[in-house]
């Protein structure tokens, strides 16, 4: 049954995350991945709250594991952050790598913190 609920996260994980990254893309024309940059942010955010709720089995496997997983991307992330040093961007490639690990960790933590405070 996991895999199932897993599963169903995931597509709706990915649908939203190429809807939105869509949306940023054409919004935003810029060399810097934006997009991703931004999507991978709220899902840490997202993923902070998630933990704090401290969710239980098919809660978590569905929204953390399933939707979380498919809406946030390790390899767009590292795609998009080689493909800027490869192009003699190495500034923005800099840049982009480690504000999306620094922003990633504070937003991860802020999440947690702040639902922990608020909700719980």
């Amino acid at each position: 049954m996991n895999w199932v609920l897993a599963g169903l996260g995931g597509v709706l994980g990915g649908l939203s995350r190429f809807q939105i990254g869509s949306a940023l893309s054409r919004r935003c024309n810029t060399v810097f991945p934006v997009a991703t940059f931004l999507i991978n942010l709220s899902g840490a955010l997202f993923l902070g709250v998630l933990m704090a709720a401290s969710p239980q089995g098919r809660w978590y496997v569905f929204l953390g594991d399933g939707f979380l997983g498919a809406f946030t991307t390790f390899s767009t992330f590292m795609y998009e952050g080689t493909s800027l040093l490869r192009e003699k961007e190495r500034v923005r490639g800099f840049l982009y790598v480690a504000a999306s690990l620094l922003l990633g960790i504070g937003a991860y933590t802020g999440g947690f913190f702040i639902a922990q405070r608020l909700f719980f």
